[in-house]
Formats: structure tokens, C-alpha cells, sequence
């Protein structure tokens, strides 16, 4: 149980706040694509707590930093901190994992490196490192398939999400989905033994998707900075506005979820850029 966070609650819901794909920098005042990601990951955060979704947890499914500097992570636990809440945390293939686990495994305030949470009496969510280092696309190591199989095992009366950063459903974008997750079938493998995986989460795209995957529901996320157009084979940008997707889990195994954008702000991205 050292890997694992242990979340008390009389109510048969639980409520999760999905954040992903910030980028930030080293300077706050730095841009990607146009836009400044400190400000716009503000933004996100401000119209978050003025909302009225009441989460028990945060889930931070990766690309946190994109230049894998000290002042960019601590800054992302400086601002999540006013959530107030657990704020969970994956890595994306933009991310520099030493630099993560040397200063997100410490205690900073409302961040925990739990990849493991027991939610309440129904739910498990599951964190998983897709990430292969120095490259786009995504893997889960050998290792990561079989800690998921031995926790969805030690569990078989709570329902599962399952979190991780690399898409697992086409974008109808060539140059996007040379980047998803390599070895999906591998994982619908360990899947298929289990009938109580009801969801995936993910990032990595910059856009929002709720499908159907091997039979299993996955969602993606708009990023809180830029966002990439979808069904398209070039690299494109997209002029929707970050957000960020809300998630209730009912103690039935139903998944209730929206996404929200930004609405008190407006973030438009450089469009004669073409590199990410």
C-alpha cells in the first residue's frame, strides 16, 4: 500500500477534475505557439475555482513542463496549490521524469505521486507512464502492464479509471497519430481479463474526444494552452479555447463527464507557426 492513496467518503460519487498538457517554461512570461502557457494555465485554474464542480481529486495527465525546468514544475505546484485538493501526476513525453520525480515526489503542498488511488468504496483510479524518453509516441514498459494487471487483480470489486497520457483512439490527424500509444493491443490484453475497467482518460492531443475504444470508453482532454484541429493530416492549429474535463464516478460504475472552456478570457495561437 506505500503506492497508494486511500480516499475516504461517505458519498457514492466521486468527483475528479481532469488538467492536462500545460507546457509551462522556466519564464513565466514564455510562449508556445503564440501563447503565453503560464497565462492561459491561469486562466484554466481561475475559472475552475469559480465554478461550481466540487472535486475530491485532480488528475494531472502530463506535458506539465516543456523545457524540464526546476521553476517550471515548482511553478505548477505553486499554482495548483489554491485548488485545495490532490493533485495526481503522470508524465508526458515532453516531460523530464528526473526532474519530476525529484521535485513533485516531495512534499509540495496538495501534490501527491500516488499512482494508485482507492476512491471511496467503489473506485480505483490508476495512473500509468506511457512516456518513452526522447521521443513522441508512447509504451507502456512490461513493468507498467503487469503493475496494472496485479492492482485491476488485487481489486475486483471496484470499478476502474484508468489514466495515462498518449491517445489510444485515431485523430484522423497522420501527424498526430504517429505519436499515440504504441502497443494499445498489450494493453487491451491485460484489459480483457477484467470486466470493471469503465473508463480511460488521456491528454497528449489538445483536443476533447469521448469514443469507444476495444469496447472500453476513453476520453481525451483539451490541453490548458494551445489546441491542435482535428482530422487534420498536417499539423494544424486550432482557435478553440483551453479548458479542462470534469469527471463524477457513481457508485453504480457510470462515468459522468463534460469538458469546459475558458469563457472570461480569450487565447489565440500564432497560426503561421508549424513546429510543436
Amino acid at each position: 500500500m506505500i503506492n497508494t492513496y486511500q480516499y475516504d467518503t461517505d458519498s457514492d460519487e466521486i468527483r475528479i477534475l481532469q488538467i492536462t498538457d500545460p507546457h509551462l517554461f522556466k519564464d513565466a512570461g514564455s510562449e508556445l505557439l503564440g501563447i503565453n502557457t503560464c497565462a492561459s494555465f491561469n486562466q484554466v485554474l481561475t475559472e475552475i475555482q469559480a465554478s461550481l464542480f466540487q472535486a475530491d481529486l485532480v488528475l494531472a495527465t502530463g506535458d506539465l513542463v516543456q523545457d524540464s525546468s526546476d521553476e517550471g514544475y515548482l511553478r505548477f505546484c505553486e499554482m495548483v496549490q489554491p485548488l485545495g485538493k490532490p493533485v495526481f501526476w503522470l508524465p508526458g513525453n515532453h516531460d523530464f521524469q528526473p526532474k519530476m520525480n525529484e521535485l513533485l515526489n516531495k512534499s509540495h503542498g496538495n501534490i501527491c505521486a500516488k499512482k494508485q488511488i482507492l476512491a471511496g468504496e467503489k473506485w480505483q483510479v490508476l495512473l500509468l507512464d506511457s512516456q518513452v524518453f526522447g521521443v513522441p509516441h508512447g509504451s507502456l514498459t512490461e513493468y507498467q502492464l503487469d503493475w496494472l494487471h496485479d492492482k485491476l487483480k488485487a481489486e475486483p470489486a471496484r470499478y476502474a479509471l484508468i489514466a495515462l497520457h498518449h491517445h489510444l483512439l485515431s485523430t484522423h490527424s497522420a501527424w498526430l497519430d504517429q505519436h499515440n500509444l504504441r502497443n494499445a493491443n498489450e494493453l487491451a490484453q491485460i484489459l480483457a481479463e477484467f470486466n470493471n475497467v469503465k473508463g480511460i482518460v488521456y491528454g497528449h492531443i489538445h483536443q476533447a474526444v469521448d469514443g469507444i475504444w476495444n469496447g472500453y470508453r476513453v476520453m481525451s482532454t483539451p490541453s490548458t494552452c494551445i489546441q491542435f484541429k482535428p482530422d487534420s493530416n498536417h499539423f494544424e492549429l486550432d482557435t478553440l479555447q483551453p479548458g479542462w474535463r470534469e469527471i463524477i464516478l457513481h457508485g453504480d460504475g457510470r462515468i459522468e463527464t463534460y469538458v469546459r472552456r475558458i469563457q472570461q478570457a480569450s487565447f489565440l495561437p500564432n497560426m503561421s507557426e508549424d513546429g510543436y
